[in-house]
């Protein structure tokens, strides 16, 4: 509010600070003033993610009802939630919590990990993963679970990337669509 945007470059290049020692970059767990980005940052990742993939009522309807509402209540309930930020402001996030769908006990899954598009592609995002992984290793859960949709190419190369097998498929529905989701699993690692 009041001040002048940042071109692109400009910004992508003070995010690289990040790597040189700036402290421009940092992960830290939610605060509940953090709702109205983490609702632009939901808004935005998900528009360029799933347009074309998710059915466009069905996204909007998933987009319009994860406002800061929603958010600012998720945090004061203590959800497992990581924000990336840059220069103070939330640019990316990574839900995490008991799996929920595991035989294990000590099987933790990260729901959502997602940063915004101006921040993707450099390297950020493997950072944040390894910050939630972590959060989870902390609370006892070491072996790890991710579902994404098929159709999310990027998303299953990144967790490909980072060492995730794929263990299962199962069906998603979205109204009369129906989408495949696939599951990535890493086994048991020590807490570090």
């Amino acid at each position: 509010m009041g001040e002048a945007q940042v071109p692109l470059a400009t910004s992508l290049c003070r995010a690289y600070n990040y790597w040189m020692g700036g402290e421009i970059i940092q992960f830290r767990e939610a605060k509940p003033g953090d709702a109205i980005d983490l609702a632009r940052v939901h808004e935005e990742t998900w528009r360029s993610t799933y347009q074309g993939i998710i059915p466009h009522l069905h996204l909007e309807r998933m987009i319009a009802r994860r406002g800061p509402r929603w958010w600012q209540q998720s945090i004061r309930r203590g959800y497992g939630l990581v924000v990336m930020t840059y220069s103070g402001q939330p640019q990316g996030y990574a839900s995490y919590g008991k799996a929920r769908y595991a035989p294990s006990r000590s099987t933790g899954e990260i729901f959502e990990l997602y940063i915004a598009p101006c921040f993707q592609g450099l390297g950020l995002g493997k950072k944040l993963f390894n910050a939630a992984r972590r959060n989870l290793e902390l609370r006892g859960m070491r072996h790890l679970i991710i579902w994404a949709l098929a159709d999310n190419e990027k998303a299953c190369a990144f967790y490909a990337q980072q060492g995730g097998k794929h263990v299962a498929t199962a069906p998603e529905k979205y109204d009369e669509v129906e989408l495949q989701k696939v599951a990535f699993s890493w086994p048991a690692q020590k807490v570090r």
